[in-house]
């Protein structure tokens, strides 16, 4: 496909369930699996890896704050040792679930307060480089940001994100919500198409801003999640 499509995945925990993997899997072709910080334990990480793997799926490590009980949404403050040890520990752990699978890491994603930290602040950037380059393989994250600029820099690879699912400000930032709500599936490939084959957003107030678009990402703990997974997954595959 013109584009790739990602999903974060694996964030259930113990009993509690989190998403639709199974219903989304067969539609994507990027899953950022978590790696237990925000969500996620040794078992549902290992039946991730192996569900990702059946279907043909490339995985990434889906990167958190240590943060488990806020999900990975509360920001902290941590230097860039730290924070590169953190984030290495995480893939090192997704890391034996993929060799046990026969695979290899595809990408690292930022999730939650961490994907905004790198985004505008060096230290946590450069740290997640860090991570990337012991791994060489590239960060998702959203262009115009400091995720492209160091990332780009250190030469570790950049994948540039469009969100599917969420909205826009007029300033071109995300909308974040600490619930998703349901999307209209059409709208949510409209946006899709937008972004990938035109290079371009409409914002809540409808302005046009560009987009660059080399992933587009929807969530599984949207409610209507897998229409959305086949409507985005239709869209993208004609372009």
């Amino acid at each position: 496909m013109r584009a790739d499509i990602n999903c974060d995945m694996g964030e259930s925990f113990g009993l509690y369930r989190v998403g639709n993997d199974e219903g989304i899997m067969p539609y994507i072709t990027q899953a950022n699996v978590a790696c237990g910080f925000h969500a996620s334990d040794p078992n549902h990480m290992r039946s991730t890896v192996a569900l990702a793997n059946r279907h043909g799926v490339k995985v990434g490590a889906h990167v958190s704050l240590p943060d488990l009980p806020g999900f990975g949404r509360r920001e902290m403050k941590i230097d860039r040792e730290e924070m590169a040890n953190i984030v290495l520990y995480q893939i090192g752990a997704l890391d034996a679930f993929l060799k046990m699978e026969g695979m290899e890491l595809s990408h690292i994603k930022p999730h939650g307060a961490l994907y905004g930290m790198a985004a505008r602040q060096r230290p946590i950037a450069e740290a997640v480089a860090d991570a990337a380059a012991v791994y060489g393989v590239p960060v998702t994250g959203i262009a115009g940001t400091l995720h492209e600029e160091v990332y780009t820099e250190r030469g570790v690879g950049f994948l540039p994100e469009f969100f599917a699912d969420l909205d826009y400000s007029d300033e071109g930032g995300l909308i974040i919500t600490r619930e998703h709500e349901a999307v209209e599936p059409e709208l949510a490939a409209r946006r899709a198409v937008e972004a990938v084959r035109d290079g371009k957003m409409t914002t809540v107030g409808g302005k046009t801003l560009p987009a660059k678009a080399e992933t587009v990402c929807i969530h599984s703990d949207t409610p209507n999640s897998v229409e959305i997974a086949k409507a985005v997954h239709t869209a993208v595959s004609k372009l």
